[in-house]
C-alpha cells in the first residue's frame, strides 16, 4: 500500500484527481446560476455528492491514514497491528463510501444531462 500511495501523487493522477474537483466546482456554480427546475437540481447535487463524498473523503481521511502509513517502519509489530487492526477497515470503508459516491454523482449528473436535453428536444 505504500508503494501505491507514492504512485498516486504522479503528476496525471493529481491532474485528473484535482481536475475533476475544480470541474464539479464549475458544474455547481453553472447549475446553480443557469438550469432551472429538476435537470439543474440533480445536475448540481451531482456535483455535490462528487465533491463531498469523493475528494472531501479523499482528503480529509484516505490521504491521513496513507501518510500515517508511510511513515510507519513495514517490519514493526506497530505497523501489522495499524494495518490490521485500524487502516483496513478504516480505509475500506471510506473507499466503499468514495466508490459509491462516485457512482451516484456520475448517476445523477448523467440522468440530469440526459433530463435537460429531453426537455430542449422538446422545446424546439
Amino acid at each position: 500500500m505504500q508503494v501505491i500511495n507514492r504512485e498516486a501523487f504522479r503528476w496525471v493522477f493529481m491532474t485528473l484527481f484535482l481536475g475533476m474537483a475544480v470541474v464539479s466546482v464549475f458544474v455547481v456554480v453553472y447549475s446553480a446560476t443557469n438550469l432551472a427546475g429538476g435537470p439543474g437540481r440533480l445536475i448540481l447535487l451531482g456535483a455535490l455528492v462528487y465533491l463531498f463524498g469523493c475528494f472531501a473523503v479523499t482528503v480529509f481521511f484516505n490521504v491521513p491514514m496513507n501518510e500515517a502509513l508511510a511513515g510507519m517502519e513495514l517490519s514493526a509489530d506497530a505497523t501489522r497491528d495499524y494495518w490490521t487492526g485500524t487502516y483496513l477497515p478504516r480505509w475500506t470503508m471510506w473507499n466503499t463510501v468514495r466508490t459509491l459516491a462516485c457512482a451516484l454523482a456520475a448517476a445523477m449528473m448523467l440522468f440530469g444531462l440526459v433530463w435537460l436535453t429531453q426537455s430542449h428536444m422538446r422545446l424546439v
